[in-house]
């Protein structure tokens, strides 16, 4: 192919790709696959490294931000970035109308335009000839910090406007004001994620949209569900749209996501009569807002209006309800999550809030606890917003007499009275004992799932019924289960009672590296599993080994050392092990050591993301460690290649940013087999 249609095919990519970003990301409503977008932007992405002189800052490529800086430069806005007046009900709404008619009685002709207050973070984002430049925050108004390598991650930022064919004209110079924010149900899903992998979660959407803009590490940024609504223009080389209407449907037209829930309405008794109804929407909003914003729909008028301090007159505020309240907080329980984290939660004096009657409202962790010295007995502060669980915002030490309890984390777990576990550097408390009440139904799918004793047939309802049936203690209840048993249960026939028999049984001759696996030790995965069967004998071996000993083993740090040793310090796990061993679940472990250095994928780290058109991932990691290689879960800089599935998950953007070789199936194999 000639350098001319390797540039007409680069183009038309990043056109395509950039359009499939819009649809995916401002509309909601992808046209392709994931598979069919990665397998596209792979082949731009080869396409640039074969011609890195041809990569602008518009390509779809460039959205992995750059590397980390030291500080935040300055940047002054082309015109101030003011905030808005603020009205507490009708009243105060049409004072505001009053004020401004005396000033220009061309409002009375000006109908008005209703938006979301988003609660989150201002931005300005700059465009020349139609590709994006510079963004920065609001910061005092006048001046603010260049966040540009961070908003090149947010993938409702458009690069290059308009980002789809539009019969729409852009001004060589635009800049555009936008608020940046996360949605609800991302930062539940976000909280959660931190949460069971032990790390610190975010108190409110806001902050943390906040917190991720001002990463000073763009590709932080980028694994945070940002995103953003345009609403203005901040300046323009050209005359752009009279009313605010027309705006909102122009900067849609370029591409920018724009709030779909505005409305335009005739005149301000309209305007008024709509308050009820969006405090009414509020929590129906998929994101925190904390008003509703009216606007004279005529931005020559507002614009004429002019300033008061530093609020512009042609647009208010209108702030909803507060959603915090104070109560007392009586108690400070504990629940424990299905992996076992220890999650601390308020027991308050019921008090309303928003029509709703607020009985218990989460903690976070024990840092946060102990960092906002929240004690039981406190009168605190409490927040709700939207759908998000209510939220301790700290106490009232004011109000404080002398009966408050400060608060110390279990020592035990409150489901089953074991010892827990915190590790150094953690958020997180654990349980880690295998037969926990709270966390036993995801323990027992673990053991037996496909990469550790895989047991056929025997899947989560299954898994379900026999631990609510109480047939199922702990793992070693899974190889006492008779037919009787499983014919007692509902949906079991003879011959399905028969194949889940066969298959436990089966299992028993499973390798030592998969029932390592299997026991659900916190830290240690297929790869550590299976270097730990290599280094020691059998469960008895392992479980007898000092913390010292565990560092001889390639991977093990000091964290992942105490947890495997505190793990088989736990009475209730040793009571596991000895009845796997009672009933013949015992591998032991091939101590020899094959000459590593000599198979074709010896000292190279792998990362499987997706389904692999004929390798099962267990399979597949089963032939890189054979020969001489490590499947890992996570990207990191240590990783060699990533191989990509169809259908992979947020790895392959992972790997991008840091530059990982990107490889398919037939690739893994040649490699193993040392073409």
């Amino acid at each position: 192919m000639s350098d001319s249609d390797d540039t007409k095919l680069i183009e038309q990519l990043r056109k395509e790709i950039n359009l499939h970003n819009y649809r995916y990301h401002v509309l909601d409503e992808p046209l392709i696959s994931d598979y069919e977008y990665d397998q596209m932007a792979q082949k731009l992405r080869d396409l640039e490294a074969a011609h890195p002189d041809w990569v602008t800052p518009d390509s779809p490529t460039q959205r992995t931000g750059g590397i980390a800086l030291d500080r935040f430069v300055k940047v002054r806005h082309p015109a101030a970035i003011l905030s808005l007046a603020n009205a507490f009900n009708a009243e105060d709404v049409k004072g505001w109308y009053e004020r401004i008619v005396r000033l220009d009685t061309r409002v009375t002709r000006s109908k008005f335009v209703l938006e979301p207050k988003i609660d989150g973070l201002t931005v300005v984002l700059h465009y020349e000839d139609g590709v994006f430049v510079q963004g920065a925050t609001r910061g005092d108004g006048e001046v603010g910090e260049d966040v540009t390598a961070n908003l090149r991650t947010v993938k409702a930022v458009p690069l290059r406007i308009p980002v789809h064919e539009e019969d729409v004209h852009v001004p060589s110079r635009l800049v555009v004001r936008a608020e940046a924010f996360i949605r609800l149900k991302d930062f539940e899903r976000l909280n959660k994620k931190l949460e069971e992998e032990g790390e610190k979660t975010y108190l409110n959407p806001r902050n943390t949209a906040a917190g991720s803009l001002r990463q000073l590490d763009p590709k932080l940024t980028g694994t945070r569900p940002l995103t953003i609504l345009a609403y203005a223009i901040v300046d323009s080389s050209e005359r752009t749209p009279a009313t605010q209407w027309e705006l909102l449907e122009y900067l849609r037209k370029l591409g920018f996501p724009v709030t779909d829930i505005a409305e335009l309405v005739d005149s301000i008794d309209q305007a008024v009569a709509k308050i009820p109804e969006w405090n009414e929407r509020r929590d129906r909003i998929p994101f925190e807002v904390d008003g509703v914003v009216i606007k004279l729909n005529d931005l020559d008028v507002a614009n004429d209006l002019g300033v008061s301090g530093k609020d512009p007159r042609g647009a208010i505020a209108l702030k909803y309800p507060a959603r915090e309240i104070s109560t007392t907080l009586k108690e400070i329980r504990v629940n424990v999550g299905r992996t076992g984290v220890l999650a601390p939660y308020a027991v308050l004096s019921p008090v309303e809030i928003g029509g709703v009657v607020v009985k218990q409202a989460t903690l976070h962790n024990f840092d946060f606890i102990a960092e906002k010295d929240i004690r039981e007995g406190d009168h605190v502060m409490i927040k709700r917003a939207g759908d998000v669980i209510p939220y301790v915002i700290g106490p009232i030490k004011e109000l404080r007499n002398g009966s408050e309890k400060p608060y110390e984390p279990p020592s035990k777990c409150p489901s089953c009275g074991q010892p827990v576990e915190h590790l150094e550097g953690e958020v997180a408390w654990y349980c880690i004992n295998v037969g926990c009440p709270a966390q036993l139904v995801r323990n027992v799918e673990h053991f037996v799932s496909r990469e550790a004793m895989d047991i056929d047939g025997m899947g989560e309802k299954i898994v379900e019924l026999v631990v609510s049936k109480g047939l199922v203690k702990d793992y070693g209840d899974i190889y006492k289960l008779t037919r009787a048993d499983l014919l007692n249960l509902e949906g079991f026939a003879g011959k399905k009672a028969d194949n889940l028999l066969d298959a436990i049984e089966e299992s028993k001759q499973q390798s030592l590296a998969r029932l390592i696996t299997a026991l659900g030790i916190r830290g240690v995965g297929e790869v550590l599993a299976g270097d730990l069967a290599e280094s020691f004998g059998d469960l008895e071996e392992l479980s007898k080994v000092s913390i010292n000993d565990l560092y001889r083993v390639e991977g093990v740090g000091p964290n992942i050392a105490k947890s495997i040793y505190d793990w088989f310090q736990n009475p209730r796990n040793v009571q596991v092990i000895d009845k796997l061993r009672s009933i013949g679940v015992w591998p032991r472990g091939a101590k020899e050591r094959v000459n590593k250095a000599s198979l074709p994928l010896f000292g190279k780290t792998f990362v499987i993301t997706g389904t692999l058109p004929n390798l099962p991932r267990d399979q597949a990691e089963q032939l890189i460690a054979q020969n001489g290689g490590k499947a890992t879960d996570s990207v990191s800089r240590a990783t060699s290649y990533l191989v990509l599935g169809e259908n992979p998950g947020s790895k392959l953007d992972r790997a991008r940013a840091l530059g990982v070789p990107i490889i398919d199936e037939a690739a893994l194999r040649r490699m193993a087999e040392g073409k």
